[in-house]
């Protein structure tokens, strides 16, 4: 396997490590799943003008279902992972790297929400000890990863949606996507593609995501309410 594929695959093994941590430690399992309901509904408090716009609203509901949720991704990790060989093969180097960024994301997430969750005293989180387990992880330059890889993530998808055979090959690979038991990833990558295509164009809605989550960190590494880093954030935007 190339080296971007070996590279994948290592970050999907510290997204599964993450996991059995939290498995072995069902205390801080709790804590970490409470990070997760926190930060879903914290999304939708910071771009609830977005869920409501009649052009970004898929978009944003599918960075809060697929990216932000606290649903299990297990299942389409494993799938993910079985496929990597194949898909570093087929597929152009260009879409190899943006599933790399991807996986980098996925993976930067989860060790920075069990980090979180392993600061937290109880499992119930507030504005109050959200801020507080936030200060606790510090690591501002890994926060600042985050958003740089969701819009390399982004941009790609963006890109991708100006090229109608990608959407054609994607549609042609359902059935055998199903048959080969893949079909929680198959639904993922296309429901990214088409809710980027329906934008017809992200650049304001990748501007917006990015503009928040700065001010929204710099709000809370600075000691503020999470309520005057919304507010700062809505303002900046």
């Amino acid at each position: 396997m190339n080296p971007v594929g070996l590279q994948i695959l290592e970050h999907l093994r510290s997204v599964d490590a993450e996991r059995k941590r939290r498995v072995a430690d069902p205390a801080l399992g709790e804590r970490v799943q409470a990070i997760k309901t926190f930060q879903q509904a914290r999304f939708v408090r910071t771009y609830a003008d977005l869920l409501a716009s009649a052009r970004y609203a898929r978009t944003a509901r599918f960075f809060l279902d697929e990216i932000y949720g606290p649903g299990d991704f297990a299942p389409r990790d494993d799938q993910f992972a079985r496929i990597v060989p194949g898909l570093v093969r087929l597929f152009s180097a260009e879409v190899a790297r943006t599933v790399l960024a991807l996986a980098q994301l996925h993976a930067l997430s989860e060790v920075l929400d069990t980090a979180m969750g392993q600061a937290l005293s109880r499992p119930a989180v507030d504005d109050e000890s959200y801020g507080q387990a936030w200060r606790a992880v510090g690591q501002p330059e890994q926060r600042e990863r985050q958003i740089m890889l969701m819009l390399t993530v982004g941009e790609a998808l963006d890109q991708y949606t100006r090229r109608p055979l990608l959407r054609q090959a994607l549609r042609v690979m359902r059935k055998p996507a199903e048959l080969a038991g893949v079909g929680a990833l198959q639904h993922f990558l296309e429901t990214g593609f088409d809710t980027f295509r329906e934008m017809r164009g992200a650049r304001e809605f990748l501007d917006t995501v990015a503009t928040r989550e700065r001010a929204l960190a710099a709000a809370l590494f600075a000691g503020q309410p999470l309520a005057s880093g919304l507010a700062a954030s809505a303002r900046d935007a």
